[in-house]
């Protein structure tokens, strides 16, 4: 027994000793291996944390980047479109530009016919009388001979002198087989009171119209179907209707050429229909 108890003593003092020496290490090595832990915990959360992160911003990039591409297909298709308009623009301007110039040309051709025409009568009726005008307005020739001319005072049969003025302008007309010629009669505003089958100035304008037709076509070879009559009463002077001489100006016969006009028109609908073309 007491060999046994001295051996567990011996061991208990060895075992003792041993602890002692070592434990100061072994907890230095603790603390430090603890350390560490902590140390890899600490990084693993904030990589952790970095990582939830970087997954976040990464999906707000993809969904970014998808709404972009998204955006640059509109961007596309509106962009392809915007091309296209501006090319139809360009084109309707293009068309526009060439409708206006032919246009131009057309009216150019218009005037170009006015004016040969204005040559035309002045110098074949060659009438310096200052009762007898010959002038454009608006593109249109008016030979307008002062009634003194043509007509006794309320009447409308026409005179002997008359006829020789109504010769030169007929030969014009004859010439010229595919214009139109309207006889206007115009009166001053003093009321028709004479007798027989006119009421008015209306009626005296009108017949005056129609006999001066009747002298171009029956006795001045002119066609019928050149001519239109019409009567404007005295509801267009050409001054007011103040003084003898101011009245004796406004009764009138103005014959209105139409210079091929429906030629005209069938041109200008010609450039119409290529413009639609």
């Amino acid at each position: 027994m007491k060999k046994i108890a001295l051996t567990l003593t011996v061991l208990a003092l060895m075992t003792s000793c041993v602890s002692k020496k070592k434990y100061t290490d072994l907890e230095a090595k603790n603390k430090e291996t603890q350390d560490l832990l902590n140390t890899a915990t600490v990084k693993l959360n904030s990589c952790l944390e970095e990582k939830a992160g970087l997954a976040a911003t990464a999906a707000t990039l993809k969904e970014q980047n998808q709404g972009l591409i998204s955006v640059s297909k509109d961007m596309t298709v509106l962009s392809t479109k915007g091309a296209e308009n501006i090319e139809k623009a360009l084109e309707s301007i293009k068309e526009k530009d060439l409708k206006i110039s032919r246009m131009q040309d057309a009216l150019t051709k218009k005037d170009s016919v006015t004016l040969a025409l204005i040559t035309s009568l002045k110098s074949s009726v060659g009438i310096s009388d200052p009762d007898i005008e010959i002038n454009v307005e608006k593109g249109v020739v008016f030979i307008s001979i002062a009634d003194k001319l043509l007509f006794k005072s309320g009447s409308y049969d026409v005179t002997d002198q008359a006829k020789g003025v109504l010769a030169k302008v007929a030969k014009v007309v004859n010439d010229k087989p595919d214009f139109e010629c309207m006889v206007e009669g115009h009166t001053d505003n003093v009321p028709y009171n004479g007798t027989g089958v006119l009421l008015d100035n209306w009626d005296l304008s009108v017949k005056r119209s129609t006999a001066i037709i009747r002298v171009l076509t029956n006795q001045l070879g002119v066609k019928p179907e050149q001519l239109i009559a019409a009567g404007r009463s005295s509801y267009i002077p050409l001054v007011a209707n103040d003084t003898p001489e101011n009245k004796s100006r406004n009764r009138r016969t103005r014959i209105v050429v139409l210079p091929k006009i429906d030629q005209f028109y069938e041109m200008i609908e010609k450039e119409m229909k290529k413009q639609k073309q």
